[in-house]
């Protein structure tokens, strides 16, 4: 388990893999995890999520993905969200990372912004990882802030790269070098 100041970091089961149904069909929860993917990961019924845990959380090769699952802290811990690294490539020493906190009464409350500082300590410190990126869709400036919050800072931007709701959006490329995470703590 990995652990934050407000949340903790564990493995995925299969409730919690489930529980995902309630996110991935709700258009703005949807949105804001997926951006232009929302067609991929919305609307999905509740068996081919329940089929999709054997292939994708529990065989993944953790060499290159991993994946946990958002709980709060405290007695009354709840699943709030997912987090997780890919494209690992140990001898660059990289990856890719994702978050998204599925329950709406929780967005700007810190929880994302202290996943993704527990899950970068993990990464840098356990992993030697000299550098994380991620991705997200210009509309998204919750997002945006709350990964500048973490020491990320904007490397590039690949213009009209997503389309959401009828728009046009710029995917916004960011990234984070351990020494930035260690300043930044």
């Amino acid at each position: 388990m990995i652990s934050g100041k407000k949340v903790e970091l564990r493995p995925v089961s299969l409730e919690d893999h489930k529980r995902t149904y309630h996110w991935r069909n709700d258009k703005e929860t949807a949105t804001f995890d997926a951006g232009s993917g929302y067609y991929r990961y919305s609307h999905m019924p509740l068996e081919q999520i329940e089929a999709s845990y054997e292939k994708d959380i529990r065989t993944i090769d953790r060499r290159e993905v991993g994946e946990f699952s958002i709980y709060t802290k405290g007695e009354d811990a709840r699943h709030i969200g997912s987090i997780g690294y890919r494209s690992l490539d140990i001898i660059a020493r990289r990856c890719v990372v994702g978050i998204g906190i599925g329950e709406k009464e929780l967005w700007g409350k810190g929880y994302g912004t202290d996943a993704l500082k527990a899950l970068l300590h993990y990464l840098f410190h356990t992993m030697n990882l000299k550098r994380v990126q991620l991705d997200t869709w210009s509309g998204n400036a919750r997002a945006i802030r709350a990964y500048e919050k973490c020491g990320f800072v904007i490397e590039g931007r690949l213009r009209n790269d997503a389309y959401i709701d009828g728009k046009y959006y710029d995917t916004i490329v960011m990234g984070i070098l351990r020494e930035e995470f260690e300043f930044n703590r």
